[in-house]
């Protein structure tokens, strides 16, 4: 990592240990628009989350998509909600397009506009909060210019999704394949909830006392947990490759190897956590719940293995 990115990134986690604790996550996920608003907007103000890859004549700060993949990341550990996903693909699709849209550009890189890019209309990310709309087929994108949205009942509490439906369209121009880079950014968010999760795991074996000793110090447990850090490392692995070199086949795989590992991660700490894990209260049954929810969101990584399938046999 660069030292610009490490600023960038110790930024970012700086941010949200101050404003986004557990219980201000939980405040956050349950408000009206699904997000810290003031958050969002420090985001925007203090780093520029929103306009990471929008170049500067259309007002934004000309980095790429690594670096949007650092503040990802770091949103991902502590689950976060914010519309910096939907946004950032919405700002990548309008760069596509024949005539990029100048003014929706800038107020999608400042933070006053949310953007969203439909890949499947059930289940919208940033959906019913979006200003900018735009529905990626892999062919061609769509700029949705009048729609309506519904929220619908998800999995992930932190996460809120939408039914969007169009009622006027435009053409933009080809798709530059969006779905890869949206693999891409969300496998990066999956790894850094992966890497939160098995912290807060081992956190908690190191206090939790069973027959007169932590129970992190059995030789077991300290197998199991050396086994998922191996497991987050080598999906880390996969998914620098992707943003370093960005392909169909790098963007599956980093899906597949970050939703096998978050999942794991996550069942694990259920496990090592005991009964406490499921209770409302306690974080793990959130990273429980955004891990599965992640891993079928965008296409489930079944759909990602038939696309490697193909290019094996």
């Amino acid at each position: 990592m660069t030292d610009e990115r490490e600023l960038l990134r110790e930024t970012v986690a700086a941010l949200v240990a101050k404003h986004a604790s557990p219980e201000a996550v939980r405040t956050a996920m349950e408000s009206e628009r699904g997000y810290d608003e003031s958050l969002w907007r420090l985001l925007c103000e203090q780093v520029g989350a929103a306009a990471l890859v929008v170049p500067e004549e259309y007002g934004g700060a000309g980095g790429s998509l690594g670096d949007a993949v650092v503040v990802v990341e770091e949103l991902g550990k502590g689950l976060v909600p914010t519309p910096l996903l939907g946004t950032t693909l919405a700002e990548l699709a309008l760069l596509a397009a024949d005539k990029p849209d100048t003014d929706a550009l800038e107020r999608l890189a400042e933070g006053t506009a949310i953007g969203a890019v439909v890949f499947d209309p059930d289940y919208v990310v940033n959906g019913d909060i979006a200003d900018v709309v735009v529905a990626a087929d892999g062919e061609k994108l769509t700029r949705w210019t009048e729609f309506d949205a519904e929220p619908v009942a998800a999995m992930d509490p932190t996460r809120r999704l939408a039914r969007v439906t169009p009622q006027q369209t435009a053409p933009l121009g080809a798709d530059p394949g969006l779905a890869d880079t949206a693999a891409i950014l969300l496998a990066a968010e999956q790894i850094g909830a992966a890497a939160r999760c098995l912290e807060l795991t081992v956190d908690y074996t190191k206090e939790r006392v069973q027959f007169g000793r932590p129970i992190g110090s059995f030789q077991a447990l300290k197998h199991r947990m050396a086994d998922l850090y191996v497991a987050v490392q080598s999906a880390r692995a996969v998914v620098n490759d992707a943003v370093a070199e960005p392909s169909p086949t790098s963007a599956a795989l980093a899906r597949v190897a970050a939703s096998e590992a978050f999942s794991t991660v996550a069942a694990e700490g259920i496990q090592l956590h005991g009964g406490i894990a499921i209770t409302w209260e306690h974080d793990m049954q959130l990273y429980f719940k955004r891990a599965h929810g992640s891993s079928q969101l965008l296409g489930p990584p079944r759909e990602h293995l038939r696309r490697l399938e193909s290019e094996v046999f």
